[in-house]
């Protein structure tokens, strides 16, 4: 009898262990990491992986441009916009970096007043890659930045395959000190079908790949990375100095390490797999 007692006496000890503990856990709070705060706070838009058609088909475009492909991309998410002045300028007072030439007239860039919207520009290539880096971001690949630009449906240009206007992009045009470059952002009429902007015209942009002008013709259909060397880096979507023929998103332009002009700029992306950092909305292309 006093054995029954015993092990019912326990039965009841392990019930009453088992919901204290469930107790415990159901009131412990649960706290989510917090996020790392963005040093380049910038909107930045989510482009799904998936399938795109690179390049163009023969005779369309230029030699370098073909062939038209389809390639596949992983997840990314890119800025919605150029790298501006002011978050330039954020960045080299951060890190002693160097400051660009300043390309509006005398003095250091930072003192001119009213272009802090306006995407910086005389940016070497190395210069871009830091400041990415910097941003816990990287430049994208010239894959990457082809399908934020003109999505899945091979159109010629971001908003289509009708002809450029000024409504649509900052091009073809002469130099004017700060009346020549675009605020960032300014024309809508040129967005990409995922709502990127001025990725045609008004500032080109560097990428991370070397330039192959036969690399099409053997390059991997998954997330190619371009070229294992070379000697001048891919540059992308033309300037507000630019013919429309080299404003098109499959235009391909190149320069070397230490290039700095009036109309190269960049802006950088993030694998979206790279967690703890500012959510980005995610886009679905828009047809034609």
């Amino acid at each position: 009898m006093t054995q029954g007692l015993t092990r019912r006496r326990t039965r009841w000890g392990y019930a009453g262990l088992l919901v204290a503990a469930g107790c415990t856990l159901a009131l412990s709070p649960v706290f989510a990491a917090p996020a790392v705060k963005e040093v380049d706070p910038v909107p930045m838009v989510n482009i799904p992986a998936g399938p795109f058609l690179m390049g163009t088909q023969s005779p369309k475009g230029r030699a370098d441009e073909w062939p038209q492909r389809t390639v596949q991309v992983d997840a990314f998410a890119i800025d919605e916009v150029e790298v501006t002045n002011e978050r330039y300028m954020s960045f080299v007072a951060t890190t002693g970096h160097r400051s660009p030439p300043n390309p509006y007239g005398t003095g250091v860039l930072v003192s001119v007043k009213g272009i802090e919207q306006l995407p910086v520009v005389q940016v070497t290539w190395y210069d871009a890659k830091a400041y990415c880096a910097w941003a816990k971001k990287r430049l994208p690949t010239e894959a990457e930045w082809e399908k934020a630009a003109r999505g899945t449906d091979g159109r010629t240009f971001p908003w289509g395959d009708d002809v450029p206007t000024p409504k649509r992009a900052n091009y073809d045009r002469e130099w004017v000190d700060d009346k020549t470059l675009h605020a960032v952002g300014s024309l809508p009429g040129g967005d990409s079908p995922y709502g990127i902007k001025d990725m045609s015209g008004n500032a080109r942009e560097w990428v991370q790949d070397w330039y192959d002008p036969d690399y099409y013709a053997n390059a991997p259909t998954k997330n190619p990375q371009g070229p294992d060397k070379g000697i001048v880096r891919v540059i992308r979507g033309g300037s507000w100095h630019s013919p429309h023929s080299d404003i098109t998103a499959t235009a391909r332009g190149r320069g070397g390490f230490a290039l700095q002009t009036h109309g190269t700029g960049f802006r950088c992306v993030r694998s979206v797999d790279d967690q703890g950092h500012q959510d980005a909305s995610t886009a679905e292309p828009k047809g034609r």
